[in-house]
């Protein structure tokens, strides 16, 4: 399946933009970079290697020999990476930060709001792209799995460095102390678990539903 990488999924989706409004969007991003509690929703998701949102202006599309793009629109690029479905993912999302979803895709092009969440995973169906090409450094490892690992690291190297000043009682009670701290971070990584069939069988049961969807957006665009 595109986008999958191991135990992560890619998102890309891009929308038209209002070009009169989306200054506005260009504010709100630098607000929310000055005032970054006001995205503690979305830190808070574990599920999620980073998200980016950015406008792209018809001037900055690159010519690969296609020639010179004429377009009338802003566009806003999001992109993101994140473990688990995409069922999920959006729906964490929406829970999450559903006022500072609405402020991002402010000047987005019908945008439906993020609630309710059926509306707006169909406005990111029709407007995400496939990733073709993905490349993902650690696939058997979702992000916990990577934090995990990391604090396993931590404590080893802290056992070796206080190793050679303790006694070998000392030395035991401090191993089992650094055991008694990071015992939840020693799960096996590997392949990420099979999303549920009762979704793939949804899947198929909607098929006709999406595509007619689909055909009906593309004609109203």
């Amino acid at each position: 399946m595109s986008n999958i990488a191991g135990k992560a999924y890619a998102m890309n989706v891009v929308t038209p933009s209002n070009r009169k409004i989306t200054w506005v969007n260009r504010l709100l991003f630098m607000a929310s970079r000055g005032l970054p509690a006001n995205l503690l929703g979305l830190l808070g998701l574990s599920i999620i290697h980073f998200a980016r949102w950015v406008i792209i202006r018809p001037q900055d599309w690159p010519d690969l020999g296609q020639g010179k793009q004429v377009l009338k629109n802003d566009y806003m690029l999001f992109c993101s990476n994140f473990n688990g479905t995409w069922d999920q993912y959006i729906d964490a999302f929406s829970d999450g930060i559903p006022k500072g979803l609405n402020l991002f895709w402010y000047s987005a092009s019908k945008y439906p709001q993020s609630i309710p969440v059926t509306d707006f995973k169909r406005y990111i169906t029709y407007n995400q792209i496939n990733t073709d090409f993905y490349y993902n450094a650690t696939p058997g490892s979702a992000q916990r799995d990577v934090k995990a690992a990391m604090k396993v690291y931590d404590a080893v190297l802290e056992l070796a460095a206080t190793h050679a000043n303790q006694t070998p009682d000392e030395f035991a009670a401090a191993y089992r102390d650094a055991m008694f701290r990071i015992q939840h971070c020693l799960g096996e990584p590997g392949l990420g678990p099979v999303a549920s069939l009762d979704t793939e069988r949804a899947d198929i049961n909607r098929g006709s539903y999406v595509r007619g969807a689909q055909n009906m957006f593309n004609r109203e665009r």
